[in-house]
């Protein structure tokens, strides 16, 4: 089993920075996929970003593409997200999740283990 737990959300003005963290316990994750996702009041949960074990395959929904960085350090067993120029739009709860088997996925029902989530609100 992985236990996920997200930090570093909190209340920001447009055009500030968070920096969002995802810490694993449990076992290790360093051979696997990692993503996150967030989701908006009333809407779907969304693919955000996602980063394969060795860092080496990253990909980004369009909408935070050259706004948002995800990183990972798997001696610390955790990964990053860095969140710049922030949108109110980009208000939501963001989680973190692993992915076993499918490199590069964008698809919620790939991740396996999710974390409880970490508030993240932008006012214009």
């Amino acid at each position: 089993q992985v236990q996920l737990v997200e930090s570093g959300g909190g209340s920001v003005q447009a055009g500030g920075s968070l920096r969002l963290s995802c810490a694993a316990s449990g076992r290790t994750v360093s051979s696997y996929a990692m993503g996150w996702f967030r989701q908006a009041p009333g809407k779907e949960r969304e693919f955000v970003a996602t980063i394969s074990w060795g860092g080496t395959n990253i990909y980004y929904a369009d909408s935070v593409k050259g706004r948002f960085t995800v990183s990972r350090e798997n001696a610390k067993n955790t990964m990053y997200l860095q969140m710049n120029s922030l949108k109110p739009e980009d208000t939501a709860v963001y989680y973190c999740a692993v992915n076993r088997y499918r490199i590069g996925t964008t698809k919620l029902y790939d991740y396996d283990y999710w974390g409880q989530g970490t508030q993240v609100t932008v006012s214009s």
